[in-house]
């Protein structure tokens, strides 16, 4: 019998929902005082419920509909110890949002978060676009991408993402830098060729659960092979964003490639890297040594689990990096808290060979993905509706036409 009950009350419960209109997708902003963060709660007309967090980038997070009544609702997702409690009137939910032992007010609207992102491209486009593929054969990988060929190009520019499964835009938050980039560079006679990585989107194959930073430069390197036997370019370079920028050095450092762009490129031992997140991202690790560090548990246990991180986190760039010949644009942002300006920019100037042709600039108030910020968290990657500082797009078109 109760059984029974709970059922006709859970019926009851989708009645109410469906004669308050409550189904479909609400909005708010939750205000934390130092920035404003976009929530939306998805309402099926069948009880289900799921959470987007469009400026954090996530989407479709599991939540429930614990109650729904003539004028409130009850919404939790235990997986982010997340609730949200409300009461409906005049077409608007006026609630609290609690997490972790946090509580807000948080008033709902219908409709969902419309994410402003000017610079991405948009058809027609004034230049020849081809899919392509590429393959490194000894890890069995086969690389899916876009070439990107305006008329008469003869310079291409093969692009390498950051850290994690992208895709060839290296899309993140709705912004799609490398689709920008690519976009702008066409439009001044640069061909480009990016690529989904390995094991993401179009391209399959390859270990990806023991796949390093060394192992990503080899999908790099068959993409520059594959260039260079097209025949159809008489100079071949590479730009890397992050992660992308080491392995540009890695390429670099075997004169594989003719030009280096390094987007805030590390240029330091990954742990000093790790350290001066956690020291910029967290007020309490202001005095936190390397020792320390490397004893923390959290550390300790990915460097056991994740090849991945454990390779970054040993891994000094210092050698190769000093063996790259070619000419280098090597940007940061000042506000940059993943790979630090004033660290990397200054281990680039002792470390790369003198070439008349290098450039290293720092540009003011600039984040992590060359986007004008206030802040420099990660955290406001998504609010901000810029995709990449048009400066930084001018002065790589620039210095790639100088270095000719």
């Amino acid at each position: 019998m109760k059984r029974i009950c709970l059922t006709a009350l859970s019926a009851l419960l989708i009645l109410s929902a469906h004669s308050q209109n409550i189904s479909g997708s609400w909005k708010g902003v939750l205000n934390l005082g130092i920035q404003k963060l976009n929530i939306v709660f998805n309402i099926g007309t069948d009880g289900t419920c799921t959470l987007d967090s469009p400026d954090q980038g996530a989407k479709g997070l599991p939540a429930k509909l614990d109650y729904v009544s003539a004028d409130s609702l009850h919404i939790s997702a235990p997986g982010l110890n997340m609730t949200y409690a409300g009461r409906l009137a005049d077409g608007v939910i006026q609630g609290k949002f609690t997490q972790n032992g946090m509580s807000l007010p948080l008033t709902l609207k219908p409709g969902m978060v419309e994410m402003r992102r000017p610079q991405t491209p948009k058809p027609p486009f004034p230049y020849q676009t081809e899919e392509v593929t590429f393959s490194n054969t000894a890890a069995g990988a086969t690389l899916a991408g876009t070439l990107t060929v305006p008329k008469d190009a003869s310079t291409v520019v093969l692009m390498v993402t950051g850290s994690g499964q992208q895709n060839r835009d290296e899309e993140l938050m709705g912004h799609k830098p490398f689709a920008v980039i690519a976009d702008f560079l066409a439009r001044n006679g640069i061909a480009t060729l990016r690529y989904d990585d390995r094991g993401f989107g179009q391209s399959v194959g390859g270990d990806l659960k023991n796949a390093t930073t060394a192992d990503f430069a080899d999908d790099a390197a068959a993409g520059i092979e594959w260039l260079r036997k097209s025949g159809r370019f008489s100079r071949v370079g590479i730009l890397g964003h992050s992660e992308g920028g080491s392995i540009a050095f890695l390429l670099g450092a075997l004169q594989q490639v003719d030009f280096i762009v390094s987007l805030a490129g590390p240029a330091v031992k990954g742990d000093s890297i790790i350290l001066e997140q956690f020291r910029a991202l967290s007020p309490t690790a202001q005095g936190l040594t390397l020792e320390q560090l490397r004893e923390m548990p959290d550390i300790q246990q990915a460097l056991k689990d994740n090849a991945w991180y454990r390779h970054f986190f040993n891994y000094d760039p210092t050698a190769d990096i000093s063996r790259v010949t070619c000419a280098v644009l090597a940007v940061n942002g000042s506000r940059d808290l993943q790979v630090a300006s004033d660290q990397n920019l200054a281990a680039l100037r002792r470390t790369l060979p003198a070439n008349a042709k290098t450039v290293i600039r720092e540009y003011p108030d600039l984040n992590h993905l060359f986007q004008h910020c206030q802040t420099g968290l990660p955290s406001e990657y998504g609010q901000i509706e810029e995709t990449f500082a048009e400066e930084v797009l001018r002065d790589m078109v620039q210095w790639i036409r100088d270095i000719e």
